[in-house]
């Protein structure tokens, strides 16, 4: 791996234009904060977190609807300020409020637990993080050798080019 390192953030989006204006494919960009436009620079495809929040939201509703049925319709039903209790259509406006608290809670933590997963952060993982400053003050650029078109001294000089001020290998 090829690591550019760059002290400012408009640089690396920069650099991130330059870099696959060039035809190289940049692997990620570590940085200390988020940087707007650096997933156009570097050309990131659009992940499906979207779909995992609206799929773990889903399972909420779905076990909610499931809980509300299973206690107050079919196992304890109750009388309770004179509401039918023979279906879940005829008490469902009374249900909204927990099926909405339990699909926000399931789809909140499917989202840590997403968050964790993807980024190592588990128990027994260690993150990848290929310089330590890029939580402080610098952003990283990883570049994989292997699958590029053009040599190692070649993309080190492109990266020269683009202004990173420090270039590593791994």
């Amino acid at each position: 791996m090829i690591y550019g390192v760059f002290d400012d953030p408009d640089k690396t989006v920069a650099a991130g234009y330059k870099v696959t204006g060039a035809g190289i494919k940049v692997n990620t960009v570590y940085s200390p904060f988020p940087v707007h436009g650096i997933d156009d620079a570097i050309q990131l495809p659009r992940t499906r977190i979207s779909t995992a929040a609206f799929m773990f939201g889903l399972t909420g509703t779905s076990l909610a609807a499931l809980m509300t049925w299973y206690m107050l319709i079919y196992d304890w039903p109750m009388n309770i300020g004179g509401k039918p209790s023979f279906s879940f259509a005829e008490n469902f406006p009374s249900f909204v409020p927990v099926l909405f608290e339990c699909t926000v809670l399931l789809g909140a933590h499917g989202m840590i637990a997403t968050f964790f997963f993807l980024n190592r952060l588990a128990p027994g993982l260690s993150p990848r993080n290929p310089d330590k400053r890029s939580t402080d003050d610098k952003f990283i650029m990883e570049i994989e050798p292997a699958k590029q078109r053009i040599s190692e001294s070649e993309i080190k000089a492109l990266l020269k080019e683009a202004g990173a001020i420090e270039i590593n290998e791994n």
